[in-house]
């Protein structure tokens, strides 16, 4: 058995395309960039949906007290004391959360607090506008036994759910002075009259139980959902985040995650399940259409703007390969008859599609970390993953994706339905003139060139591909074709003149680079080989 693993990916392209679709779960942060706080949240992927999940205490057992709101009492231990920690306070426009529960004490036996509750009331005080420094005092000097009210706070700030000695600075419990953002203890014994151990703040027969658990509060569907790593109106990249944004206008929020590689795995994840349901919606449209008018693929881009008065750089659009054509949406085509409605259509075959380089290094390891999106870099486009299309009369567009693997995948889609379109319609005339003279000039898939007079039909010259040594243009309408004589080896030039120059260079370019392909498949670069000979001047 054969040892040898697959040939190495060419230099500057990704070497693999898109992961399979999966399944994943994991905790990630919920960020809200009006007020700059994260929220704990949980994810669960699967193929056609990603949920949001938020933590909520709810009543499993015994008789609810009604609202959200639990009242709970505790009896201060002699060791211990109320064995809570808390944080937060109005001087930060922060409620007071129960950050901490220290276990078997007497917050843990009630089984009716949590982490992530905050604090309404103490005996009967209300407290939700009330400073750090107050509810730490009111709840040490509340004597041995403390009724407190309670509400778990869904989308508390992730920083006040961190555990007792998180980073940053102390509180000294002993001369009293403490911190709203950081933990203040309350399992000490506090200024309690009575010291002798009290009973334990067990919860009876009839009192309800509690659980925290993780609860469906999103669901975003993912047929023909897009994701973005970029904040609106802007070109800053959201670091390990990104938003995900269904079809119907649903959007995740912003995700954030806590490492790197955590979020490239998720952007990935998350974009081969989008891609796979594509394909899905790709194979139900293709039963509607006739063999040559086939969708070879579509999917979301981001379309830079032209100009610099533009609010926004880039805006989402919505690309489609299929059959003949190349279609540019502002949403995508969810029926038969939403192909009609294309913001712009061009045929395949006169349109120059064009990677940007954006591999910068001959380091694996830097390489990698841009393919995956760990490492930001400075572009001149600034995004990363751009490609071109030029069009009729040298209209370009410049368009960017959130993958590496999705610019590679778009590239070898274009050469494939290029090169369909190119087999399947063999030739292409254009009229065009010189001196004064109309012609006709053709580009067809077996003969190579011909030019012939409009009138009589009566041929002029004709070349095979293979004569074709270069070419110059005007940049406007005229263009100079040099081609080798078989017989005397000798250039000899053609100079025509046409109404839209630059669909014929392209057409000419995507005759050429599928011939190549048609004669050596395994020739990926063919579309280089055919810019080779083409807008060398």
């Amino acid at each position: 058995m054969s040892t040898q693993g697959p040939p190495p990916a060419p230099r500057g392209r990704p070497g693999c395309l898109l992961v399979p679709a999966r399944t994943k779960t994991a905790v990630a942060l919920l960020y809200d960039e009006e007020s700059e706080n994260a929220y704990d949240v949980r994810l669960k992927l699967t193929k056609e949906v990603l949920t949001i999940q938020k933590q909520d205490v709810i009543c499993v057992g015994g008789s609810h007290q009604g609202r959200n709101h639990r009242t709970v009492t505790l009896r201060r231990q002699a060791v211990g004391g109320l064995g809570l920690s808390i944080k937060g306070g109005s001087e930060h426009n922060v409620p007071v959360v129960i950050s901490k529960i220290f276990k078997d004490q007497a917050a843990d036996q009630t089984g009716m607090l949590f982490v992530g509750d905050a604090v309404l009331q103490v005996n009967g005080i209300n407290v939700e506008n009330a400073t750090h420094e107050e509810v730490v005092h009111l709840l040490r000097n509340a004597g041995d036994e403390v009724t407190i009210t309670v509400e778990y706070l869904r989308e508390a700030p992730a920083f006040l759910k961190l555990p007792l000695g998180s980073p940053g600075p102390s509180s000294d419990h002993s001369s009293g002075a403490s911190s709203p953002l950081f933990d203040s203890g309350l399992h000490l014994n506090g200024n309690s009259s009575n010291t002798a151990p009290s009973s334990p703040s067990s919860p009876i027969a009839k009192d309800p139980r509690y659980e925290k658990r993780w609860l469906d509060t999103l669901s975003v569907p993912l047929s023909m959902a897009r994701i973005s790593r970029y904040k609106a109106g802007a070109e800053k990249l959201r670091w390990n985040a990104f938003e995900v944004l269904a079809l119907d206008g649903v959007s995740s929020g912003i995700l954030r995650f806590y490492t790197a590689q955590e979020g490239a795995d998720w952007l990935r994840a998350v974009s081969a399940n989008i891609r796979e349901l594509t394909l899905q919606n790709m194979k139900m449209a293709n039963k509607c259409c006739s063999p040559s008018n086939q969708v070879v693929h579509m999917g979301w881009v981001n379309e830079k703007l032209q100009g610099a008065d533009s609010s926004q750089t880039f805006r989402p659009k919505f690309l489609a390969l299929k059959g003949p054509s190349f279609y540019v949406f502002s949403t995508p085509p969810v029926s038969t008859f939403d192909w009609v409605r294309a913001e712009r259509t061009y045929h395949l075959c006169e349109v120059l599609f064009k990677v940007h380089k954006f591999w910068l290094t001959e380091d694996c390891w830097l390489q990698a970390n841009l393919y995956l999106g760990l490492q930001d870099f400075d572009f001149e486009d600034q995004r990363p993953y751009c490609f071109s299309v030029v069009a009729s009369h040298g209209k370009s567009h410049v368009f960017n994706v959130e993958l590496g693997s999705e610019l590679a995948v778009w590239e070898k889609s274009f050469q494939r339905a290029t090169f369909m379109e190119v087999q399947r319609t063999g030739s292409r005339t254009y009229m065009c003139s010189w001196q004064g003279e109309v012609l006709c000039f053709t580009v067809d898939f077996a003969l190579g060139f011909t030019c012939f007079e409009s009138k009589t039909k009566n041929v002029l010259w004709r070349f095979k591909f293979s004569q074709l040594k270069g070419s110059s243009d005007d940049g406007k309408t005229r263009v100079k074709l040099l081609f080798q004589n078989l017989d005397t080896k000798q250039i000899e030039t053609k100079e025509l003149e046409f109404q839209d120059l630059t669909a014929v260079l392209h057409c000419i370019h995507s005759f050429i680079a599928a011939k190549v392909a048609s004669v050596d498949p395994g020739f990926m670069d063919s579309q280089s080989l055919a810019r080779k000979y083409m807008f060398s001047s």
